[in-house]
């Protein structure tokens, strides 16, 4: 709750005459966003008393007094009684002062040598962590969905596709595994980040550093930093570990679209390849037989929302001088609602695949579209010592020949298919088959189905291992 009466003056109101004008004080209000930081802000102040301790500056009574206080401050904003007012221009600020009201004027001992500027950044990069770390569990979550479902239709085959058109056969489980190697890209990412996301500006001060002997390393020791930063002009303006998150789940959510894009073509009347179960889909208001696939679309359509908040950010950041700008405060909207997004994605993607249908018949007949064995032909003449160029120009007129007489592969004889190519022997007509074609893909990468049995053993193990 917020009171609506102001008592008490600024924290830094000494050098002003007049207090702030209202509308200003509302326009420049950070609190609504950035309040959901306050554990980290909490966790970031009980470590600088610590620090400040150390140093000499406190004595460990007042910081243990201090301690006790942002604890039970937590405990306040935990069960919703904390008290905001409108003075309160961020969360450092409220937390500030509810402390000094609880403690005394010790209290205003906490902020020696910190600034807001490097108060913020430590919190940021605090929940930075926390959300990234979050995130690689969910695309472990959703791997291994998409795994299982791979697995539990092995079996089964359908055409690849390229421009949208039918290719080749491919198994439906090497179709899903791509998408598996996608979300290890963006889990990889996650993890790479984290190097540059785990680095402590606190103790940088406003922007030269601070006037007392803090030991950092220390700090960034309780705070479960790696390291510290080294530059304290870059560290209280630097947010290139927010647009490196921004960038990654960018393509994360580009790998989810592209799947929420098969998806709703996949179970569209024209395809339905899959059926998506009736919990993660809507009807329509007005036509009773609609089943729509909403949740494919949702994702499809937040896409453009995270990449929106990317750009935003950039376009923020580009013109900024050092060191610190209140630009900045413009980092958490995008920040928070991105990572929120992008997670409620990841979270609820498995749910699609552990209830999809995947209507086999269908798949199945459309693997016998004789086209999709148009390439393995032409690799055939390779075999027989045609060059590959000359193998492609040979099949094409044949699907040519196919296409304007209304006829298929297999209806030519021995005969006929050598008026195309001497070189065709009896053994052309057993390359026109769905499993001869899936075996001869046997290199690395491959759809045979010895290879995708192969991924499959390795990713459902390797993903245990990352589970436990």
């Amino acid at each position: 709750m917020i009171s609506k009466k102001d008592t008490t003056e600024k924290l830094w109101a000494g050098r002003f005459r007049v207090p702030l004008d209202p509308e200003v004080e509302r326009f420049s209000s950070s609190l609504p966003i950035d309040r959901r930081l306050y554990r980290y802000d909490i966790r970031g102040s009980i470590a600088h008393s610590q620090t400040l301790a150390k140093a000499g500056l406190l004595t460990l009574r007042e910081s243990s007094r201090m301690v006790k206080g942002l604890k039970q401050i937590e405990r306040e904003i935990d069960a919703g009684a904390f008290v905001f007012t409108n003075e309160d221009e961020d969360i450092h600020m409220a937390i500030e002062r509810r402390l000094t009201s609880l403690v005394g004027k010790v209290g205003g001992k906490l902020h020696t040598g910190r600034s807001r500027n490097d108060q913020v950044a430590v919190d940021v990069r605090m929940y930075v962590k926390d959300r990234v770390n979050d995130l690689i569990r969910g695309v472990i979550r959703f791997q291994q969905a998409l795994v299982n479902c791979a697995g539990h239709h092995r079996d089964v085959v359908m055409p690849g596709y390229t421009h949208l058109q039918r290719a080749q056969p491919v198994l439906f489980a090497h179709h899903l595994l791509a998408y598996v190697e996608m979300l290890e890209r963006d889990k990889q990412r996650l993890r790479d980040a984290l190097k540059r996301i785990d680095v402590m500006p606190l103790g940088s001060g406003a922007l030269a550093g601070p006037n007392f002997p803090l030991d950092r390393k220390y700090t960034a020791h309780i705070l479960g930093f790696r390291a510290v930063t080294e530059n304290s002009l870059d560290a209280v303006s630097d947010r290139d570990f927010i647009l490196e998150t921004l960038g990654i789940l960018s393509i994360l959510m580009t790998h989810l679209s592209r799947l929420s894009e098969e998806l709703i073509l996949w179970s569209s009347k024209e395809f339905q390849f899959v059926e998506l179960d009736d919990a993660v889909c809507t009807g329509s208001s007005m036509m009773p037989q609609k089943k729509n696939p909403d949740v494919p679309e949702l994702v499809r359509g937040k896409t453009g929302r995270v990449y929106g908040h990317l750009i935003g950010l950039l376009t923020v950041m580009k013109g900024l001088p050092l060191s610190y700008n209140r630009d900045l405060q413009e980092d958490k909207v995008p920040l928070f609602d991105a990572v929120e997004t992008v997670s409620a994605c990841v979270n609820l993607y498995p749910k699609l695949f552990q209830s999809i249908t995947v209507n086999r018949e269908v798949l199945a007949a459309a693997v016998q579209d004789e086209w999709l064995f148009a390439t393995d032909l032409a690799d055939y003449l390779v075999t027989r010592g045609v060059p590959f160029r000359e193998a492609h120009h040979i099949v094409g007129r044949m699907v040519r020949f196919c296409s304007d007489h209304h006829r298929k592969f297999t209806d030519f004889t021995l005969k006929e298919l050598q008026t195309f190519a001497s070189q065709f022997d009896k053994g052309a007509i057993e390359v026109l088959t769905v499993e001869g074609s899936l075996k001869r893909k046997s290199a690395i990468g491959g759809t045979a189905r010895k290879r995708v049995e192969k991924r499959l053993a390795v990713l459902e193990k390797a993903l245990q291992r990352e589970a436990n």
